[in-house]
């Protein structure tokens, strides 16, 4: 089914075009491809904090977020310490959960060692779509994939490597949200402005 506002602009179905943030953010964000390595972070970071939740849960705590963690910035999380998360734990606008907050002080640590193996961790994630968006076909929601094959060898190796809370799901998830696949559907505004500004 084509989700319309107003003034007739098709947008992927998904889309809540009762929640002015959640439509911005598919106007401005989702699948738009993310070659910031900070950026790439939150993202990671964001969607490891939905797991179990909605995405929209977690969109309406991202200013939260930026403040609790520094702005994402990997190098300063990877120096949080056990009081730091215990304080964490008390703020009212994250997910206090401190499986997933530890694992974000954990996953900065992480991100770092790729960083340092790679030049970037963005060289290291566009790697696993050869460097390039994949541009999907959807009709409608029920067209929508959980995960690919790609988010599994994505998921796997990031465990290999010790982060935590990116399972298939959740990297696939990222992968839509950071533009490494185009899942806007055919009938969308978006998919091919992004096509047009980032090429096929």
């Amino acid at each position: 089914m084509k989700t319309k506002s107003k003034n007739d602009i098709c947008r992927c179905p998904w889309v809540d075009l009762s929640k002015v943030d959640y439509v911005e953010y598919h106007d401005k964000e989702w699948g738009v491809p993310v070659y910031d390595d900070r950026l790439l972070f939150e993202f990671l970071t964001l969607e490891s904090a939905q797991a179990g939740l909605s995405w929209y849960t977690i969109l309406k705590k991202r200013e939260n977020y930026r403040r609790a963690f520094e702005n994402f910035e990997p190098e300063k999380i990877a120096r949080f310490d056990q009081a730091k998360i215990e304080g964490l734990l008390l703020n009212p606008g994250i997910i206090r959960n401190r499986l997933k907050i530890e694992a974000t002080v954990n996953n900065a640590h992480k991100f770092l060692e790729v960083q340092a193996k790679y030049g970037s961790f963005s060289k290291y994630i566009w790697g696993f779509v050869g460097g390039k968006p994949k541009i999907n076909n959807v009709r409608k929601l029920s067209d929508y994939p959980a995960i690919s094959k790609e988010s599994d060898t994505l998921s796997k190796d990031l465990k290999n490597r010790g982060f935590k809370f990116l399972g298939s799901t959740i990297c696939y998830a990222h992968m839509q949200a950071t533009g490494m696949v185009n899942d806007h559907s055919l009938d969308c505004f978006r998919k091919s402005e992004i096509i047009e500004k980032y090429g096929k």
